[in-house]
């Protein structure tokens, strides 16, 4: 699969995110400071999952029906992914 500069960048985001998140600790601020932005670190996470897997299974699903094959097995397996992930 290729990752689009959409999902790196996303990524490069959360990695922002997770620095700043060390930079609160290593400074002590406040606690619920802190929590607010691994929540929102974890939220970016968790949706560029979502892209990242519904764009694989877009293109999977595709190749499947070209080739005439069943996707439902691909369908699930994407499924299992997001639930995993959360």
């Amino acid at each position: 699969m290729e990752y689009n500069d959409q999902m790196k960048n996303r990524v490069k985001r959360v990695e922002g995110q997770v620095r700043g998140i060390l930079r609160m600790m290593e400074e002590e601020k406040d606690c619920k400071e802190l929590v607010s932005q691994m929540n929102a670190a974890r939220t970016a996470l968790d949706r560029t999952i979502g892209l990242v897997v519904s764009t694989n299974l877009e293109e999977c699903v595709r190749e499947q029906i070209e080739k005439g094959e069943d996707s439902e097995e691909l369908i699930q397996e994407a499924v299992n992914l997001l639930v995993k992930s959360r």
